[in-house]
């Protein structure tokens, strides 16, 4: 069991919020972006991946997002309503944005990313499309860190943790930092600031947890006791669980009872680098709405962040409920590096 203030009861499991867009995977592996002949198509976006892993797990996820008016807006929609996600607060923009696409190529490491994201539609979303109702359907608001990076999706991010609040529903923020959205890093850092001071729950990597100060600088291999002091401020607030993840490393986890939890990661065969985070913070999610305790919780992430890097895509390579219990029983954990 957790004792997470999140308020069950309610019909939405997790309302995530930010883009959904299209990835191309590489169909060759190993192969450089430029002597790659063709892709795979494939829905992408943190907040759309962590909605598909929810609903893989038998969750019930929603998403609010902007899709362009377009053949691929269309798609993006139509395979999130087939995974059983509530589509009803994606709005299609016919302003000329255009839905965001990654170009990758299938590479365990070092894999090339080309994204166009230009005048993104998901950076459309605008206050008008925040609904306070909607919002208190919701047991969690998943937020991207990205969705803050620019006006009018920042303001409407803002709004929807202020409702958020208003009706107890348990804010999650995905830091999701990504340095070419943002006009700088003092901008960045800012907006993230304020956001995880209203956050109940933080998920980031060191690199991410780094831009919630302006001033500090953490070492990669930062003792446990020193990134405690960063985050403490965090904990005087609403927050009640900072997690911190180490890729290959590790994770650990920091509670407003001050306990530091620690876990290791599950060895695979690595096709790919990215997707790990999305089908950690969907799983955790899903495990923490079941009441699990927390370590069980992180556990189970760290398993489903294995078993996506070992397949081909991000959202397809979301594992079931089945598929998760039974990589975990087949596998052990390494130890916390």
């Amino acid at each position: 069991m957790n004792d997470l203030s999140i308020e069950h009861g309610r019909s939405i499991d997790v309302l995530c919020l930010g883009r959904a867009g299209v990835d191309l995977y590489a169909a060759e592996e190993n192969t450089d972006i430029t002597e790659v002949a063709s892709f795979k198509k494939f829905v992408g976006g943190s907040p759309a991946n962590i909605a598909v892993s929810l609903a893989r797990l038998g969750g019930r996820a929603a998403i609010i997002s902007v899709v362009s008016n377009d053949g691929l807006g269309r798609y993006v929609v139509d395979y999130l309503n087939q995974q059983g996600i509530d589509i009803k607060a994606v709005r299609f923009d016919a302003s000329g944005a255009r839905t965001s696409l990654a170009i990758t190529e299938m590479k365990p490491t070092e894999g090339e990313v080309v994204l166009y994201r230009n005048q993104a539609a998901d950076l459309q979303l605008s206050m008008d499309d925040i609904q306070l109702d909607h919002i208190a359907q919701a047991k969690i608001l998943l937020v991207s860190g990205t969705a803050l990076s620019k006006s009018p999706s920042r303001e409407a991010t803002l709004l929807s943790i202020e409702h958020a609040r208003s009706v107890n529903t348990f804010v999650v923020l995905d830091l999701d930092y990504r340095a070419y959205s943002w006009a700088s890093e003092q901008e960045a850092s800012l907006y993230y600031q304020i956001v995880a001071r209203a956050s109940n729950v933080i998920i980031g990597n060191l690199e991410e947890i780094n831009i919630l100060s302006t001033h500090a600088s953490l070492e990669y291999d930062m003792q446990p006791n020193k990134l405690e002091a960063f985050l403490k401020p965090y904990f005087q607030g609403v927050a009640e669980l900072i997690i911190v993840k180490r890729a290959e490393g590790g994770s650990l986890a920091f509670t407003k009872d001050g306990r530091c939890l620690k876990q290791g990661v599950y060895s695979v065969s690595v096709k790919k680098p990215f997707g790990a985070g999305d089908a950690f913070a969907g799983t955790l999610m899903h495990g923490l709405i079941k009441g699990l305790d927390i370590e069980t919780c992180i556990r189970r992430g760290s398993a489903a962040a294995a078993i996506n890097v070992s397949r081909d895509s991000c959202t397809e390579a979301m594992p079931s409920l089945t598929e998760l219990l039974s990589f975990m029983a087949r596998n052990e954990q390494t130890k916390f590096k």
